[in-house]
């Protein structure tokens, strides 16, 4: 087993041990809502202290929506879940560009070098994308990593977000803008990795 191989598996746990823990404490959240418990009782008390950080965002972004607030456990599972896929997604193909950046220049392989150096600008700024969407769920406007990301990403995701009005309270366009990454990265690796 490589290295490179041995690092995809390690996160891919860590990845999966995250949502798990995310859709247990969800449960548990929504099993001592449902049940009646005493709220001022340690089960309930423990539960939300764990759980509040995860869900009231969430809750605030559903209700300034309009949308009832009781699903937003149910949506940071989702939320969760897609995040984990992207974290994997996005770590998977740095990995792999640098195993093969690595591969290719021992070969000595110029086209496959190039090939391998835009696919992995393509990650970073995917991964650049992906951050953006992170912090913006719960940062403040003024967070320097924040700012400093809008001014990376906007070139790209303000003409996206000209074109695609967003779906309540949820912009879309910069997982247009992901896809779109993803398939030229599959053009880069057809044609010059291959």
């Amino acid at each position: 087993m490589s290295i490179f191989n041995f690092i995809g598996l390690m996160v891919w746990y860590v990845v999966v041990t995250v949502i798990m823990t995310v859709i247990v404490l969800m449960l548990l959240r929504l099993l001592v809502n449902y049940a009646d418990l005493n709220p001022f009782a340690w089960p309930a008390r423990t539960v939300r202290s764990l759980t509040d950080p995860l869900v009231d965002p969430v809750r605030r972004r559903l209700a300034w929506v309009g949308l009832d607030p009781k699903f937003a456990p149910l949506i940071s599972i989702l939320i969760a879940i897609v995040l984990g896929y992207f974290t994997l997604e996005i770590v998977g193909t740095v990995l792999y560009t640098v195993s093969g950046l690595l591969d290719s220049l021992r070969r000595g392989a110029v086209v496959s070098i190039a090939g391998y150096v835009l696919y992995g600008l393509l990650a970073i700024y995917s991964l650049l994308i992906f951050m953006r969407i992170i912090i913006s769920w719960g940062a403040s406007e003024r967070n320097r990593l924040l700012v400093f990301l809008r001014r990376v990403t906007d070139p790209i995701l303000v003409p996206f977000q000209r074109i695609i009005p967003p779906l309540g309270m949820f912009d879309i366009s910069p997982i247009v803008v992901l896809i779109l990454l993803n398939l030229l990265q599959k053009m880069v690796h057809a044609t010059m990795i291959r």
